[in-house]
């Protein structure tokens, strides 16, 4: 079943359940992809097209969630939780702090690149390159900087 297809059957079985967080995100997301759909002019059906987009949700719900901590807006912070959890059922597992390193160590011997700070640069274009999509950008650039500064 694809990604879109998954959606569309919990979107219909958060209805019967009377879930409404799940029903309001995946409807949400629906959207999200239909907009997109729209504007590039194109139809996404491969899961690998939609994860951007969900990725897109997850992000906007964190740095709202960040906000309204701020804010003390604590009546808001549980409905968004609930939203980014119901994000992250459709998302591929990312890879582990530990697993990321174990990439930029072989990245690193492979490209054969100085391990300084001055490689930086070089060092998150590759790692980036090579591990897009399957870990968090600031994930890598914390675990690249840890690395190249030893």
């Amino acid at each position: 079943m694809s990604l879109k297809e998954q959606l569309m059957a919990d979107y219909k079985t958060a209805m019967k359940e009377h879930d409404v967080t799940t029903k309001e995100t995946v409807n949400l997301v629906r959207a999200a992809i239909k907009q997109h759909e729209v504007d590039q002019k194109v139809a996404l059906e491969d899961d690998a097209d939609i994860v951007p987009i969900i990725k897109k949700q997850l992000k906007m719900r964190r740095d709202a969630l960040a906000d309204f901590e701020k804010a003390g807006r604590t009546d808001l912070l549980d409905g968004y939780k609930k939203e980014i959890e119901v994000l992250e059922r459709y998302l591929p597992e990312e890879m582990s702090e530990e697993e990321v390193l174990a990439a930029v160590e072989k990245i690193a011997e492979e490209e054969r690149i100085e391990r300084s700070m001055k490689s930086m640069g070089v060092m998150m274009k590759t790692a980036m390159v090579k591990l897009h999509g399957k870990a968090d950008g600031s994930l890598v650039s914390k675990v690249v900087k840890e690395y190249l500064s030893k």
